[in-house]
Formats: structure tokens, C-alpha cells, sequence
């Protein structure tokens, strides 16, 4: 919905300060998730987090049809309850599920059904706005689309195969239970959110997202209707593409870990920072020219480009963010705590980035300017973990495999035994 720029209607404003009540919410609900998964599991939590969705669509499409503002910001209220839950459990799923030799191309699964949603958006939107040239808000019709898929997540999420029941190439099992009580669980969280490891890769976290509110509002404020469609739909085949390339990438296994962690990062970080001074320099142009692209206009391309430019720059990012996190967690329950912390760290700084986006007088140039200026804060903290990976921090993932099979083993064995000594 993000993708048609500020959710399709005519103005940022409402949409980015409901994304930001939304991503508030989303904070204290992926804080308290992992001890959720303790009482009713990892599939029930992600059923849960799934219903949140069609209200906000709802709201949306009230809005852009009959003017009416109060059921988005009760939409994103409940959105963003659930969310924090379900952004929660796929990262978890995501991080858990898959072999540690196909972690990076599961990675790229996993976001490639997320851009998905925009690609769907993006056709249906482009198909039914692809006369409209001119400024404005999208066609009502795209969110009973949206709403109606949305209504179908909780059934879909039914089919998840239950962690026990996974059965990977290599033999191992699947470990996503937290074990003791709720209170010991939401400190052992907040002690791990409190480490040196974690704490050094929070401003990565915060300037890969932050740009999500900052590119969507570009795409609003400076384009056509249609323009914003072909944008969303587009950037969403782009994405898909780049980041599946990206997946492929890091899981070489010819390739040493520490030469693909340091490798992509730096790729990923020049990059970031040209993108980011290219959009400073056209945000600011256009704040004093106020264009409104469309098809053939001159000067189209070059704004139009650093629209998908940074729909890539972003998924690069975030699937690089999850490869790195996938090497701080030392056990499986601290796969369930990071995919919440992680989840929440992401969701405050978007709340900002939305809440900022709301601000016309901001909107317009302040995004580009802080998401350059994060991009600065977080290079040396994130290199300090990312040199690690590979050297001092090994090869997490296969040490929390490994530790996963010697407990089966012994659990196995305590059984067997068991049964002896009762036959005896």
C-alpha cells in the first residue's frame, strides 16, 4: 500500500502520520512477541499478527472515497498491534527454518514474497490509473484488492508447516520454542538488546529503513497518478531481481564468509551514500520548481530512476541486515529475540521517518538530508560487527545447528534409556 505512494491518496500527511502511529505501536508489540511464542508458538503468533492488515486497507479506502479520516488512524492503530507480531515471526521463520547453506537464498525468498505484495499492488494500480496524468489520489478500486487478500492471510497463514514438522535436507530439526516463564523471557530480551552486538548494529537498522517513508513521500509529492503505478509496480520487479542476485551472492560457499560479509557491505554502503546525495540534490531542486512528472515529461527519467534506485538500495539493504543478524544470535530462542528486537528497532525508526514525512515543510527535502546523515553514523559501528563475522564471531548459524542436533541427541538418548530401565 506504501508503494503507491503515501497509500494512493492525493496528500502525504495522514498516511505518513498513521504509518507512524502504526510503527509506534509495532514497537511494544515485537518487544513482547517472543514471549508471546512461549504460551501459543511461532505459527499461532503469525496468524495473529496477519489480522491487523485489512482494517488499515479499509481506512485507506474510506478515506480516498468518502473523505473519511478516523477509521485510518483506528486501522493503523490495529495494524500496527499485529503487525509488530507478525514482522516478528517471519523474520524468525525466515532466519530459523532454512539450512545455514541456503540461508541467503531463503532470504531472498522471503523478501521477494514481500515485494510481491508491491508487484500485485503496482499491476493492479497501473492497470486501473493508466489514463490518470495528472496529480492526484489512486482509483478506491485498488484497495478492495488489497482488502480482500488481506482477509485470505489468516487462512494462508494455516498452511505454515509447524517448526517440529520441518523436515531439511540436512536432517537437522527446527528449534523455534522459548522455554521458561514470561517475565525471565522479556528480560532475557532486554539483556540481549542491551549488548554490545546489538547496540552497534542499531544505527544500520535505523538508516536501511528510515528510507521507506523518505521514498514513497519523493514518489507522491513529485509524480503523476499513473506515474506513482508504473513507479510501484517497477521498482517492485527490480527489487525482486536484485535482491534474489544479492541471496544467491552470500550463500557462495567458495566464497569465505568474511570476504562475502565485507564485500557486500561495502558495495552496499557507496552505494547508499551517492543515492543519497543524488536525491539531497533533486528534492532540493524540485522543493523551488513544485513538478509534477508524467510520461515524457523532460527531466522524467532522472527523477523517475532515483525513485527505483532506492526501492533496490532497499532491499539490498534490508536483506544484507538480516544476513548479519542471522550471525549475533548464539541459540535458537535468541533467533525468536532478535527477529522482535530487530522488528522493533525497525519500526521505531520508521515511526520517526513517517511521523517527519507528515510534516509538508519537511517532506520535501529533510528526508533525503537525514537519511544521508544516518547513513554517516552508522558506517563505523556496523563495520566493527561486520569484520567479525567470519573471524572473531565464527560461524554462528553452524554452531547453533550443531547445538540443536548434540540436544536431540542427548534427549534421545535420556529416552532410550528411560525405556530400557521400564522394560527392565
Amino acid at each position: 500500500m506504501n508503494s503507491l505512494g503515501a497509500g494512493g491518496e492525493a496528500s502525504p500527511s495522514l498516511v505518513n502520520a498513521a504509518n507512524a502511529l502504526t510503527f509506534c505501536l509495532m514497537v511494544l508489540s515485537c518487544f513482547f512477541s517472543s514471549a508471546l511464542v512461549k504460551w501459543i508458538g511461532i505459527k499461532a503468533v503469525l496468524i495473529i499478527g496477519t489480522m491487523g492488515y485489512a482494517p488499515y486497507a479499509a481506512g485507506l479506502y474510506t478515506n480516498n472515497r468518502f473523505g473519511t479520516q478516523w477509521l485510518v488512524l483506528v486501522g493503523a492503530a490495529l495494524c500496527g498491534l499485529s503487525a509488530g507480531l507478525f514482522w516478528m515471526a517471519e523474520a524468525a521463520i525466515a532466519l530459523a527454518y532454512p539450512e545455514p547453506h541456503n540461508q541467503g537464498k531463503f532470504l531472498g525468498f522471503w523478501l521477494t514474497f514481500r515485494v510481491c505484495g508491491q508487484l500485485i499492488g503496482g499491476a493492479v494500480n497501473l492497470g486501473l490509473n493508466a489514463k490518470a496524468g495528472e496529480a492526484g489520489k489512486v482509483s478506491y478500486t485498488v484497495y478492495i484488492v488489497f482488502i480482500v487478500l488481506q482477509c485470505l492471510a489468516p487462512l494462508a497463514g494455516l498452511l505454515l508447516t509447524s517448526p517440529k514438522k520441518v523436515e531439511r535436507t540436512d536432517g537437522r530439526k527446527v528449534k523455534l520454542d522459548i522455554q521458561g516463564s514470561s517475565l525471565r523471557e522479556l528480560a532475557k530480551t532486554a539483556k540481549l538488546f542491551c549488548s554490545r552486538e546489538f547496540l552497534l548494529i542499531v544505527p544500520l537498522i535505523a538508516q536501511a529503513v528510515y528510507s521507506e517513508a523518505v521514498m514513497f513521500t519523493y514518489l507522491s509529492l513529485w509524480f503523476s497518478v499513473r506515474a506513482r503505478a508504473l513507479g510501484s509496480f517497477l521498482s517492485a520487479v527490480i527489487a525482486l531481481t536484485g535482491g534474489n542476485i544479492l541471496g544467491w551472492v552470500l550463500d557462495r560457499k567458495q566464497i569465505p564468509l568474511k570476504t562475502r560479509a565485507r564485500g557486500a557491505f561495502a558495495f552496499i554502503m557507496i552505494t547508499q551514500a551517492g543515492w543519497w546525495i543524488w536525491s539531497t540534490i533533486l528534492t532540493t531542486r524540485f522543493k523551488h520548481t513544485r513538478p509534477t512528472f508524467d510520461w515524457g515529461d523532460e527531466g522524467f527519467g532522472s527523477a523517475f530512476t532515483l525513485f527505483l534506485v532506492l526501492v533496490l538500495a532497499f532491499q539490498l539493504q534490508y536483506l544484507y541486515l538480516y544476513f548479519v543478524v542471522g550471525y549475533l544470535a548464539k541459540t535458537q530462542e535468541d533467533v525468536v529475540r532478535l527477529a522482535g528486537l530487530l522488528r522493533g528497532t525497525e519500526s521505531a525508526a520508521q515511526a520517526v521517518s513517517y511521523g517527519l514525512a507528515s510534516l509538508s515543510s519537511f517532506a520535501e527535502v529533510g528526508g533525503s538530508a537525514i537519511n544521508f546523515g544516518l547513513w554517516g553514523v552508522a558506517l563505523v559501528p556496523a563495520w566493527l560487527i561486520v569484520k567479525e563475522i567470519g573471524g572473531s564471531l565464527g560461524d554462528r548459524r553452524e554452531e547453533r545447528e550443531r547445538a540443536v542436533q548434540k540436544e536431540e541427541k542427548r534427549r534421545s538418548s535420556t529416552e532410550t534409556s528411560s525405556i530400557e530401565k521400564v522394560a527392565v
